[in-house]
């Protein structure tokens, strides 16, 4: 539990157990004159997520999970096996507040294409509940949880997060990605109670 208060454990991605990092929003407006003025960003702020955590003086793009929503996304996928699964995230700020489970129409073990009538439920579930859709996630079945070319090529909104699975060991690995430019860099996953 320390650990994924901390960042995460080896199934949540980029922190050890016990690292302190500060947890940090960044949409808040600067006022002139306060300490928070004074912070020196290295990366622009991004408006769909608004929480960051400050590691070795930089800024690092953070995407919170729920528990429950965690074990969510890892029960559809470890259903849809053999095939690669995938499903909806919806929220505000960097935060899941709702998942969507969808099918794979892509009906592979080596890719997935989100089922557009599940697409299209998930963004009106969504905006019912004031929430946006704020990325997707999928499952590798026999890769580790890192976006391949294809992923990448894929990757339709650099404001997303891009949530991979692998069940290629035996506990699944949750990482999560931001895809700017063609190119991945994994955030932190922070797994909150």
């Amino acid at each position: 539990r320390d650990q994924e208060q901390a960042g995460g454990d080896h199934r949540t991605g980029l922190f050890g157990p016990r690292e302190a990092v500060a947890v940090r929003p960044q949409c808040r407006p600067e006022v002139p004159g306060t300490r928070r003025s004074k912070t020196v960003r290295r990366r622009p702020v991004r408006r769909a997520h608004s929480c960051s955590l400050v590691r070795n003086g930089s800024f690092i793009s953070v995407l919170i999970v729920p528990r429950d929503l965690w074990d969510r996304i890892v029960a559809h996928c470890l259903d849809g096996l053999p095939l690669e699964a995938c499903g909806l995230l919806a929220g505000r700020d960097g935060e899941v507040c709702e998942v969507y489970p969808a099918a794979n129409a892509a009906r592979s073990a080596r890719v997935y294409t989100v089922e557009p009538r599940d697409l299209l439920h998930a963004d009106r579930a969504a905006d019912a509940a004031g929430l946006s859709l704020i990325g997707v996630w999928h499952s590798h079945t026999h890769s580790p949880a890192y976006p391949s070319p294809t992923d990448v090529a894929q990757a339709p909104d650099p404001d997303w997060h891009y949530v991979i699975v692998s069940l290629s060991d035996l506990e699944p690995v949750l990482r999560s990605y931001r895809v700017v430019a063609g190119a991945a860099e994994e955030e932190a996953v922070v797994v909150s109670a």
